[in-house]
């Protein structure tokens, strides 16, 4: 069954959709709080999660190298939520984790904001000119903090599969459009699709592993997996920590060798 991501504008009726199309797949239902949750297992504090994907860039612009390293665990989490299966992710970047896999359906939900203004009246306690203004400034900081994450706009409908307007059909319609789009042909798991997902989850455990680790953090490593062999690519500044990189990733579950195609970096590299 296909692994469904369903992105939407906040107060927009994505839960609902996601914990409805869940109920009648009968799939697990996650969104970003259960993928912090699992991403402490790096040892990066829900408060710098909170950091990025909540706030304003402005508060964060000073970590701007490390956005790689929240983008990278979050990648590695949500695929070892989705060795499963069965699974509906509502909530950041869900669309923009799983490249390269087939039986991913991304969904992108568009709710009218009169609908939405409603939704935090009720939530919030707001008047109704309060209640757009917020949600101007909460979609403004998402697009933005989006972008600097993945570099890409997530309101593009082109970088989804399936794209739902809930001003024309109800929740309940919605869900079982999403149902019935994830039980097509090309949204079910083949064996190509299947092992795409494993080159993946494996890639993200190492990029993650190698992100987390004060020694290799700051290393430009490109990382390939195929079947559990990974191969790497870059330049090292320092030639005995080659060594290091390969045990280190010798260490993560799902690799089976290392091939390193890592170099030391000519003299006028270092001494220009």
């Amino acid at each position: 069954m296909a692994i469904i991501t369903l992105s939407h504008s906040a107060f927009g009726g994505g839960r609902e959709v996601a914990n409805r199309a869940a109920a009648i797949l009968d799939h697990q239902c996650i969104s970003r709080e259960v993928l912090i949750e699992a991403s402490r297992r790096y040892g990066i504090p829900e408060a710098r999660y909170y950091e990025v994907l909540e706030t304003e860039p402005r508060w964060w612009e000073r970590w701007i190298e490390s956005l790689r390293l929240y983008r990278i665990t979050l990648q590695a989490a949500m695929c070892e939520a989705a060795q499963e299966g069965r699974l509906v992710y509502h909530g950041h970047g869900g669309q923009e984790l799983f490249p390269g896999v087939r039986h991913v359906l991304k969904v992108f939900l568009s709710a009218p904001m009169e609908y939405r203004i409603e939704q935090v009246k009720a939530r919030k306690g707001m008047d109704e000119l309060a209640a757009r203004q917020y949600l101007k400034d909460l979609d403004k900081i998402r697009t933005r903090r989006l972008k600097a994450l993945f570099g890409v706009d997530w309101r593009d409908p082109g970088r989804y599969d399936l794209v739902l307007n809930l001003s024309r059909m109800t929740i309940e319609t919605a869900a079982h459009l999403v149902v019935e789009t994830a039980h097509r042909t090309e949204y079910q798991p083949d064996t190509e699709s299947e092992q795409a997902l494993q080159d993946l989850m494996v890639t993200a455990r190492v990029q993650a592993t190698l992100a987390v680790t004060p020694s290799t953090r700051h290393l430009n490593v490109r990382v390939e997996s195929l079947n559990g062999e990974v191969r790497l690519y870059g330049i090292l500044t320092e030639s005995d920590l080659e060594q290091t990189v390969i045990d280190l990733i010798r260490s993560v579950p799902g690799v089976r060798s290392v091939e390193s195609n890592l170099v030391s970096p000519p003299i006028e590299y270092i001494y220009p």
